[in-house]
């Protein structure tokens, strides 16, 4: 049975950015995992702005060429994650969650999924999620 993941800034940028440290270990765990990726449209910014800053306009370009041609769809957040992202924000104030990863947290406990493709796993790790007792973080 292919299990549902959230992909994070972290990981779709790696996947996409040959020059990113954690590329090829992206791409290769992108190839050889049966699961289905569930990519909201709230980290496309985080995204294109990393591609902008790193490698330049037409590095932004490129990406979402390669994006698009994929068939994946992208996911939209709710009004109840938005809500919920504030809550987790401000149960976690200490630790400056950022609101993209807040909203991965409360649309995962939304849907019910416990796996994030993610490298940078610091928030992931720190949060305890309603509906498990920590997440997965993959690769």
């Amino acid at each position: 049975m292919t299990k549902l993941a959230l992909i994070d800034t972290s990981y779709l940028y790696a996947l996409y950015n040959r020059r990113d440290r954690n590329h090829k270990a992206a791409l290769a765990f992108s190839q050889s995992t049966d699961f289905m990726p569930v990519i909201l449209d709230v980290i496309l910014p985080e995204v294109t702005f990393l591609f902008l800053r790193d490698v330049g306009y037409g590095g932004v370009v490129r990406f979402l060429k390669s994006l698009t041609k994929t068939g994946l769809s992208l996911t939209p957040i709710m009004d109840d994650d938005v809500k919920r992202a504030s809550e987790i924000m401000g149960m976690y104030q200490s630790a400056e969650f950022d609101l993209v990863d807040a909203v991965i947290m409360s649309v995962a406990e939304r849907v019910k999924i416990s796996q994030i493709c993610i490298f940078d796993r610091r928030d992931f790790a720190i949060y305890r999620p309603d509906h498990v007792d920590y997440f997965t973080l993959l690769p």
